[in-house]
């Protein structure tokens, strides 16, 4: 099973993101205005999603960089057994939990493209 989430912010304006095979967890709304920085909102939906199909990894990562905001470091992640993969618009990062280089690589992109540094704290 894979389970993960997606900011409604984060998602670009007339961007669909519908992996085959999805299902809707639970959608959260949450006041994050100690957190967001310029440019970002201070409530944020939380949509929290999962499917069965261990296989679909790929294609869901796939349309969540087709799917995100490239502005602003907008990331998503999820896990797939003991793979961590961390998304952003037009990147995918994939490694090994507890593999510091790899996490190391995905951190260092997310600060290159805009990401505040105290949001690049996804738990491995």
């Amino acid at each position: 099973m894979i389970t993960g989430y997606v900011l409604g912010e984060s998602l670009r304006p007339g961007a669909v993101f519908a992996p085959h095979g999805l299902r809707i967890r639970k959608v959260e709304r949450v006041d994050n205005s100690a957190s967001a920085t310029a440019g970002q909102p201070d409530a944020w939906t939380f949509i929290e999603w999962e499917t069965d199909d261990d296989g679909a990894a790929g294609s869901i990562a796939d349309a969540l960089a087709a799917a995100l905001e490239s502005a602003n470091g907008w990331y998503a992640d999820f896990i797939v057994g003991e793979e961590r993969v961390v998304v952003f618009a037009q990147k995918v990062f994939r490694y090994r939990r507890g593999d510091g280089v790899g996490r190391a690589e995905a951190v260092a992109y997310g600060r290159s493209v805009g990401t505040p540094e105290h949001q690049l704290d996804w738990e491995e």
